[in-house]
């Protein structure tokens, strides 16, 4: 039997490799394309994810497993699914999304008889899955951090971009101690040696749902996410813009335009450095081909977990669906991924 799903954004720059790369493992998978737009191939269906009344295409094509790689903000395909028991995996959402999109998945806890699996952590969810992998009881851990390294070189969709434009001027949350503590982007900078040939750069302040997913549901007491850019010029001058509130002063057009660049395809790196009180450990990841990749073969990952029908019904974060042994075996024999610990 084949298996049909529905990748709604698949014409957007990670659905198109997450199509690619499941075409690849799988190709007795059958596979749908969901977008505003119709094209002129046979597995495009007009999904307007703001209009529930292009959801029939959904139900009339057998769908199983629906993939969300674009922004539902009113989370429109997250209470379809539910309400027809058809599997869910989304990638989009930036934390204040997720929390909202979670707390609807919990009031209908009781009517879920799907997979409703939130992927929206870094990279596609697996940050969770390789701290996992170095320190399995959480209950040891004391403190996470996680350090990103971004090139204004590397392919970049429309979403994070936005995020960051939006949110700027406003404070998030992180954690120490268990105490939640408001900071802003690109605030708080300290210095850190990244692997793969980087070497010591300034990083700052950055939101990702990681924040909120291991604090609040893995209970680690102290997270924190920082980022550089591949230019140290541009890491300082986002924090010069934010010291002096220049972003303040800035329109959104202006803010969307500052973050929007995106180029032909570079590298991204990412380390986790994971504290008890006796050890410290560090996990260091290249995805050669960028983020969209990275971001794509996680979501792949996930996507092959819950067709192997090993997962119970329910709501899960994407690390809670797989061992970290068989992510980290998967991120490692990954063709285009470095990954190292020590």
């Amino acid at each position: 039997m084949r298996e049909n799903i529905l990748i709604i954004g698949g014409t957007g720059l990670v659905g198109k490799v997450i199509l690619r790369i499941l075409k690849e493992r799988n190709p007795d998978y059958n596979l749908f394309v969901g977008s505003r737009k119709l094209s002129n191939q046979s597995n495009s269906l007009l999904i307007d994810v703001a209009n529930p009344k292009t959801f029939n295409p959904i139900i009339e094509n057998e769908i199983g497993l629906i993939v969300m790689s674009t922004k539902d903000d009113a989370n429109e395909i997250l209470q379809f699914a539910i309400q027809n028991n058809i599997d869910y995996v989304d990638i989009t959402k930036p934390t204040p999304d997720l929390t909202v999109a979670y707390d609807l998945a919990k009031a209908n806890k009781q009517n879920i008889n799907s997979r409703i699996v939130f992927s929206s952590g870094w990279m596609g969810g697996i940050v969770g899955s390789l701290i996992d992998f170095v320190e399995s009881d959480k209950s040891k851990i004391q403190e996470t951090n996680l350090y990103i390294y971004y090139s204004v070189k590397d392919l970049a969709g429309k979403s994070s971009a936005n995020f960051l434009a939006e949110n700027i001027c406003k404070p998030f949350i992180v954690y120490e101690n268990n105490k939640a503590k408001n900071v802003k982007h690109f605030l708080n900078s300290e210095k850190f040696d990244f692997s793969f040939g980087i070497g010591k750069r300034q990083v700052y302040n950055l939101d990702v749902p990681d924040l909120f997913i291991l604090n609040q549901l893995e209970k680690i007491p102290t997270v924190r996410v920082k980022m550089t850019y591949n230019s140290k010029f541009i890491t300082r001058l986002m924090g010069y813009f934010q010291s002096f509130k220049i972003f303040n002063i800035m329109s959104l057009r202006e803010r969307q335009s500052l973050f929007g660049s995106s180029g032909n395809g570079d590298q991204t790196i990412f380390e986790i450095i994971v504290k008890t009180k006796y050890k410290t450990k560090k996990i260091s990841l290249q995805s050669v081909k960028g983020q969209a990749e990275l971001t794509a073969f996680s979501t792949v990952l996930h996507i092959e977990k819950l067709l192997s029908e090993t997962v119970s019904d329910g709501i899960y974060f994407s690390h809670q669906i797989h061992s970290s042994q068989e992510v980290y075996k998967a991120l490692e024999s990954y063709h285009t991924i470095n990954i190292k610990i020590d």
